[in-house]
């Protein structure tokens, strides 16, 4: 069982005030591999699954990039943000990378999506500079 304390205790969570909602990435590391959570807005949820595994750049072998398999929701757009999210820590990380949720609020405006969306980049940027 001190594995599995271990593994819990090594969560990191990373959270932003925006003007309008709540917004949390918390990031699990599973073996050599990650996992991350979005959650935000009056409704979170699981809207959007993004599994990215790094792999050789196919235009210069010596880039990282990434591939990427979708699993969203009917009706849900939350795809953007998982996306960003898990292509962004598996090209920095060099792991398979997992982002899952969902950010909602009922009525949002392209302005208040701009700002989750510069939201997350923030808090992707924190969350890779942290220990995990």
């Amino acid at each position: 069982m001190e594995f599995f304390k271990e593994e819990i205790e090594r969560r990191k969570t990373v959270q932003k005030k925006i003007s309008f909602a709540f917004l949390s990435l918390s990031m699990d590391k599973i073996g050599d591999d990650y996992c991350v959570q979005i959650r935000g807005g009056d409704k979170p949820h699981i809207g959007c699954a993004v599994l990215s595994v790094p792999r050789p750049s196919l235009k210069d072998g010596t880039k990282q990039s990434v591939t990427s398999s979708v699993l969203n929701r009917i009706g849900h757009k939350d795809e953007y943000i998982c996306r960003y999210v898990a292509e962004k820590i598996a090209r920095e990380k060099g792991k398979a990378t997992l982002c899952t949720g969902g950010f909602h609020v009922d009525d949002i405006t392209e302005e208040q999506i701009e700002e989750v969306s510069e939201a997350v980049k923030e808090l992707t940027e924190k969350l890779l500079s942290l220990k995990v």
